[in-house]
């Protein structure tokens, strides 16, 4: 068998847990119906993208590109700036279904072009302008059209002109199955020098805000790494090659910011955000115990060239984390060809396959933990205010049943982060060809919920 044959095997029978780290970050978390306690069921408003970046999630967390646990109790993603956006780019936008003229639709250029099952090795590409993200543009003239026009794209705009743009290339290999390295490639499209700020973050999942006396993880600063700890994940370390400036921050919400309402001091979730493009150095902490942070990397690449990122999440300390690095990319590459020309049919062209390839690629990177439990979510957390009493006629009422905490595969990790069954039961035939075990796993899921 092929080198990720038996790593599937391996995870299949529990020897070596394979598929615990994967893409299971969501695209889109803000504006989703398990985000959504307000008192007239209007999802799209009640945390809207602009409120994002300072709002704790309750049920899941999003980002580009991002990987965590299968818990989701620590998530590692990048997040980009330009040194003009009046937003730091930690998540995709996107139109709510009342600005698009016609629904909702993501407003961004990206793509997913490579996956293995196990996620030992995964790729993709953001295209991000180095003019301003025209966020308000894209609004307004969405909205002035009717649903007889055709939709107004980011490309409309302009922004990508005379390729003045960054591919962001995020690449992903496991070392081992709790050894994931990073490597993120901004290689400037256009002919002059731009500016480019990389900056992954790494953060846990709020799971303290809503019941008493949560246990509360830590993230803080070590020699030449950060350490996450976690009671229930334990320990993992992230190594940042070279010397980046390292930020942390709190993620709960910014009270001050949505509500007006003080309430504890400290940096908040919007802290990194704030300190990058306000320049607000009172938004961050230079050292923990906090539960958010980010190592910052920034250059300007002159036309055809990049700045190259390398960060590595494992657990238990390496005297030389870097050593072996590129090597371990390169043959988790080949051993993904290797893979991929076990399912080759002979009379398919070279472009029939790779199109195959990528389109599976798609939706091995659109698997998603997703967690919700509707019967809490309809009665309120014990740390949190009790929701309107309209959500017991409302929307979901009839589903207090389900209580899930799965990875799940999700049609568009963007536009559908909610539990699609018809389209759950369609995925398991094509990912049955690469993963027959996640496959039985999606339809025991059906059957349950």
């Amino acid at each position: 068998m092929t080198p990720e044959r038996i790593r599937l095997e391996e995870a299949d029978r529990g020897v070596r847990p394979w598929k615990r780290w994967g893409p299971y970050v969501s695209d889109r978390q803000w504006g989703t119906v398990r985000e959504d306690y307000s008192h007239d069921a209007e999802a799209w408003g009640y945390v809207s993208h602009d409120a994002a970046r300072s709002r704790a999630y309750r049920w899941g967390e999003d980002g580009i590109g991002g990987v965590c646990d299968e818990r989701q109790l620590l998530c590692l993603a990048p997040a980009f700036w330009n040194g003009r956006d009046p937003i730091l780019k930690e998540r995709l936008f996107g139109l709510t279904g009342r600005e698009g003229n016609h629904g909702e639709d993501v407003k961004e250029f990206y793509g997913y072009l490579d996956s293995t099952p196990t996620h030992s090795y995964m790729r993709m590409v953001y295209k991000y302008p180095q003019e301003e993200f025209p966020y308000r543009r894209l609004v307004e003239e969405n909205r002035r059209r009717n649903r007889y026009e055709r939709e107004f794209e980011l490309i409309d705009t302009g922004v990508f002109d005379r390729d003045r743009y960054f591919d962001i290339f995020v690449e992903y290999a496991k070392a081992d199955p709790e050894d994931i390295l990073l490597r993120i490639t901004a290689l400037n499209r256009g002919a002059e020098p731009a500016e480019i700020h990389l900056i992954p973050h790494l953060w846990f999942r709020n799971t303290w805000s809503w019941e008493t006396a949560a246990p509360r993880p830590s993230l803080d600063r070590r020699a030449n790494h950060l350490s996450a700890s976690h009671p229930d994940l334990g320990t993992m370390l992230l190594y940042a090659e070279g010397a980046p400036e390292i930020l942390f921050c709190e993620n709960e919400t910014n009270t001050a910011r949505l509500f007006s309402f003080s309430g504890s001091p400290g940096p908040r979730k919007d802290g990194i955000h704030d300190y990058v493009v306000r320049g607000r150095t009172e938004a961050v902490r230079t050292r923990g115990p906090a539960t958010k942070a980010a190592v910052r990397y920034e250059d300007r690449p002159a036309g055809g060239e990049s700045l190259v990122v390398r960060l590595r999440l494992r657990r238990g300390a390496l005297d030389e984390p870097f050593a072996g690095f590129e090597e371990c990319f390169e043959t988790r590459r080949r051993e993904a060809d290797d893979f991929y020309a076990e399912l080759r049919d002979p009379a398919e062209s070279d472009d029939a396959r790779a199109v195959r390839r990528q389109a599976l690629a798609g939706m091995l990177w659109s698997k998603q933990f997703y967690h919700f439990d509707v019967a809490r979510w309809m009665e309120g957390d014990p740390a949190q205010p009790t929701p309107p009493a309209q959500r017991r006629t409302g929307r979901n009422w009839g589903w207090e049943h389900l209580n899930a905490a799965d990875v799940i595969s999700m049609p568009d990790k963007w536009e559908f982060p909610w539990f699609a069954a018809w389209d759950l039961a369609f995925h398991c035939i094509p990912l049955a060809l690469v993963d027959p075990e996640f496959a039985k796993q999606q339809l025991v899921l059906l059957t349950r919920e």
